[in-house]
């Protein structure tokens, strides 16, 4: 099934000919071989690029095997490279030894353009760029968004997001119509890819703690924490002993294969970001909700989530706003579920499953509105409610709406 992934594709175009090393990162099989193998090779070959121009090597390939050599692999490459305009692709390239020496030799060859991909939590790693010495150039492949999941599937609104809610955006997943194929599938990958991945790569001896970890995390979604915060729930509800400063290896370890995410406070009248607590959100919703065995479904931090992925799929930074005000008295902090940055722009956001009554959508413009600046401010609802705009400027919009239309935030 074909599905396609425009905005990456647009990057990759964009970054042509730049001199540097294209790195696509992103948690497992999200898609990162389909993009650059198959939908950013079509763009080259109807460009006019020659096939023979392109030199792919698949370093999991059997038949690549002996180019498993670095120096096999270097010998290889520069061969085939004669006068003209050459492109080189590597997937799976954490199997090649010595890989970001050989790569930055690749860029002393004038004509070379270099894009590379990887499967491994090393070279998943979020810090893998300053391998290759400030040469690098990354892009960043997350899984299915809404928009590009409910365009592979072309459903309705309730099937694709009740689809989408539960099992995630995962590429592999639009192929599979079995509920409990899906299940096992999102089952195997986190354990025998992702879990095994960090156990190995950091030789974890507590894996049953880093299990629960996780499930904990999983379980809180949106819930401000911290390694402290977590110490104490380990002994409290698993009656298990893990220190702080594990418990902050751990999910370094996770946010280092992309599976975790975090998002920061930041006060929005100081101007400052806050140190502790912060937020944790997953990269997919569905490997989320297949750690908890789909038993935790609460809509409305799942659709939390969901709305995060989304902001950072469009390229904003994403924190968490805290606002202090005076209340009776006292001073009291109130919070933004997301400041939304990018450049010169600025959206508070707010997530609401749903907003039943005046008392509700007094609650949720309450911190929006002690902002006292003159940022957007929106209310994203579950329900799809038709977009309205209130006396105090506030924008309401329906999910289907904010997630269908990639500008929804300046409607």
């Amino acid at each position: 099934m074909r599905i396609e992934r425009a905005n990456y594709l647009e990057k990759l175009i964009g970054r042509k000919h730049n001199g540097l090393i294209k790195v696509i990162t992103g948690v497992r099989r999200c898609g990162k071989s389909y993009l650059l193998f198959n939908l950013f090779k079509e763009h080259l070959l109807s460009g006019g690029v020659p096939e023979d121009h392109i030199i792919s090597i698949a370093f999991d390939d059997r038949k690549n095997k002996a180019l498993r050599n670095p120096d096999a692999c270097d010998d290889y490459v520069r061969s085939r490279v004669r006068k003209g305009q050459y492109y080189l692709f590597l997937d799976e390239v954490q199997l090649l030894p010595e890989f970001e020496d050989v790569l930055n030799g690749f860029l002393h060859i004038e004509n070379l353009d270099v894009y590379v991909t990887g499967s491994n939590s090393k070279f998943l790693s979020s810090d893998v760029i300053t391998e290759f010495r400030g040469r690098g150039d990354e892009v960043r492949l997350h899984p299915l968004s809404f928009l590009e999941f409910n365009s592979a599937r072309n459903d309705g609104w309730d099937d694709a997001w009740a689809d989408y809610l539960t099992f995630g955006g995962m590429p592999y997943l639009v192929s599979l119509k079995n509920d409990q194929d899906k299940i096992s599938y999102l089952d195997r990958l986190f354990r025998e890819t992702y879990f095994r991945d960090i156990v190995e790569r950091y030789k974890v001896k507590q894996e049953n703690e880093l299990g629960e970890l996780v499930n904990i995390v999983a379980s809180s979604v949106g819930s401000l924490t911290n390694p402290d915060k977590l110490e104490k729930t380990f002994k409290s509800v698993k009656n298990v002993s893990l220190s702080a400063p594990t418990i902050k290896s751990y999910l370094d370890y996770l946010e280092d294969a992309f599976l975790l995410s975090h998002a920061h406070q930041y006060n929005v009248k100081g101007k400052k970001y806050i140190g502790t607590p912060l937020k944790y959100y997953f990269e997919d919703v569905g490997l989320r909700n297949v750690r908890l065995n789909f038993r935790q479904q609460e809509e409305a931090h799942i659709m939390e989530n969901v709305v995060y992925n989304e902001l950072v799929i469009r390229g904003f930074q994403v924190d968490v706003g805290a606002v202090d005000i005076v209340e009776k008295g006292k001073r009291k902090r109130i919070e933004i579920d997301f400041v939304a940055n990018e450049g010169s722009r600025r959206y508070y956001i707010q997530s609401a499953f749903a907003i039943p009554d005046a008392q509700k959508r007094i609650q949720e413009e309450r911190s929006l509105l002690a902002t006292n600046d003159s940022f957007k401010k929106i209310i994203v609802v579950g329900s799809n409610v038709k977009l309205s705009r209130d006396e105090h400027g506030v924008v309401t919009m329906g999910l289907r709406d904010f997630l269908l239309n990639p500008g929804s935030l300046d409607l």
